[in-house]
């Protein structure tokens, strides 16, 4: 009996390896905030910490709907390109130069609702070739990582646009009680999206289709509209975060909104700990990650180091993250 309990009972290392999932991400981002107190130069701040703040809230959320997919065992390569048409088509109608406009602030509320629908909309579309023709998300995905740029540069014909208008840049440069309005939008999506996970019928059948689709299939599970869901709500983050750029600085350029957006999502909810195979899901571990990615670089070059080794090592960051879900898993 004794040698049976000690064959059950976990190795060492195998319970050191779940324990480092589990808290790793935690442990590194008190680390990396200890290391920054000690040796970088005005990081306890409030203009330091407002600056990784801005930089990290579009992260979030777009990593937010890049869970979800991923979640399914999907992926979203299209993010960034649905963040440009997002950024280049608000300019269009706030600024009256698709439709003459009644009243100023009308063009401002169809600004913040249309282009976020449009992005929802293309994130429908991937999810909906993905399950029609029965396509990997990676090349479904491919399609709108390629042509969603194009369509965000033919509606600005490739120029860039430039405003002033404080009513609509209030959801990127605005602030309630003190707190930037991008961060509240962050923490409601951040909340939202674990209440949903945890506590839904959605949340379950997310993880059951990304777990086990065929035995999801099998047990009544629509998986092809939970699949065409969570790519939808991923637009929907993509439109948002599109329209936060823009505000931050006055400008769409399609060319540049959400360039590498989707590279930067991934690593966020890998290294959060969601598992890259599906079948899982941690928002607030992608929260965590982004958070870590952000101060990384930002540690990096507050301390001299060039942006270009900054991307070398949070490639190294998101290779130990997948090799520790792999040794995890086994």
């Amino acid at each position: 009996m004794a040698e049976a309990l000690r064959l059950r009972a976990p190795a060492p290392r195998t319970e050191a390896l779940g324990l480092l999932r589990r808290y790793g991400a935690v442990t590194a981002l008190a680390l990396l905030v200890l290391f920054n107190l000690a040796f970088t130069p005005n990081f306890a701040t409030l203009q330091t910490l407002n600056v990784n703040l801005t930089q990290v809230c579009t992260i979030v959320i777009v990593a937010v709907g890049m869970t979800l997919v991923i979640a399914t065992g999907g992926i979203d390569l299209s993010v960034g390109s649905l963040m440009a048409i997002a950024g280049a088509l608000a300019p269009l109608i706030f600024l009256g130069k698709l439709l003459p406009l009644p009243h100023p602030l009308v063009g401002i509320a169809l600004a913040f609702v249309i282009p976020i629908l449009v992005s929802g909309a293309f994130g429908w579309f991937n999810g909906w070739l993905i399950t029609r023709f029965r396509i990997q998300p990676i090349v479904g995905t491919l399609v709108l990582f390629i042509a969603g740029r194009g369509i965000a540069q033919v509606l600005t014909n490739g120029n860039l646009q430039v405003f002033k208008v404080p009513e609509f840049q209030f959801i990127g440069l605005g602030r309630m009680l003190g707190i930037p309005f991008q961060a509240i939008l962050m923490l409601v999506i951040v909340g939202l999206a674990t209440w949903a996970l945890r506590r839904t019928v959605f949340g379950r059948e997310i993880l059951a289709v990304g777990g086990n689709e065929r035995a999801a299939r099998l047990s009544g599970i629509p998986v092809g509209r939970v699949k065409r869901r969570v790519y939808l709500i991923s637009g929907l983050c993509a439109g948002l975060a599109g329209l936060i750029v823009i505000a931050i600085n006055s400008a769409a350029d399609a060319n540049l909104i959400g360039l590498g957006m989707e590279l930067d999502a991934i690593a966020a909810v890998a290294v959060g700990g969601t598992l890259l195979t599906g079948g899982s899901a941690t928002v607030l571990g992608t929260l965590l990650g982004a958070l870590i990615i952000q101060l990384v670089r930002y540690t990096l070059l507050a301390n001299g180091v060039p942006d270009a080794a900054a991307l070398v090592v949070k490639a190294g960051i998101i290779v130990l993250a997948v090799w520790l879900q792999r040794q995890g898993r086994a």
